[in-house]
């Protein structure tokens, strides 16, 4: 697992370990993240990282943070809970030295914050986290008026009634949805 592209591309992460503790974690690949952040700058959704306030909730590694981050965002929070997610996600802000903030929080109940950007979302597949993360993450003052999300799921979620739907594309087994928040 490496960053694609920016300041810090190719260089590489910490890998993700075998094991119980890292099961759960199921990394955006760097083809993925590759078409993600292309998808961004040069498609129909047209969102501007250049300086930034991204939001990487359910952050695992944190390679979606980081890698706006590579690509001229300001400063990223990432929102994780699980412990073997959290010592990956700090070794690769140490690795990288990223302007950055980490919450140990669960993402459905992350208490009041302060407004991103572009959110970054990479829930459980198929339990409706990513519906209640956004609930809350909107409720609590952690979006900005008229917000970028980046949802990655299996199938595409069912946006917000005030979301307007940007791009939707498929990657095997991974859907990415961008929305831009009304």
């Amino acid at each position: 697992m490496r960053i694609v592209s920016g300041r810090w591309g190719g260089r590489r992460l910490t890998p993700v370990g075998r094991g119980d503790a890292a099961h759960h974690l199921r990394p955006t690949t760097d083809r993925v993240r590759e078409a993600l952040f292309n998808a961004l700058a040069h498609g129909r959704a047209s969102v501007d990282l250049d300086g930034a306030r991204v939001l990487d909730a359910f952050a695992g590694t944190g390679a979606l943070g980081l890698e706006a981050l590579s690509r001229g965002a300001a400063h990223a929070t990432f929102i994780e809970r699980h412990r073997p997610a959290l010592a990956l996600l700090h070794a690769n802000l140490a690795l990288l030295d990223a302007p950055a903030t980490i919450i140990a929080r669960d993402a459905t109940k992350p208490g009041p914050g302060h407004p991103h950007d572009v959110l970054f979302m990479d829930p459980p597949y198929g339990r409706g986290m990513g519906e209640r993360a956004l609930a809350a993450l909107r409720g609590n003052g952690w979006l900005a008026p008229r917000a970028a999300v980046v949802w990655e799921e299996a199938a595409p979620p069912a946006p917000p009634d005030d979301a307007e739907p940007l791009d939707v594309r498929r990657y095997g087994d991974t859907t990415i949805t961008i929305l831009r928040l009304r």
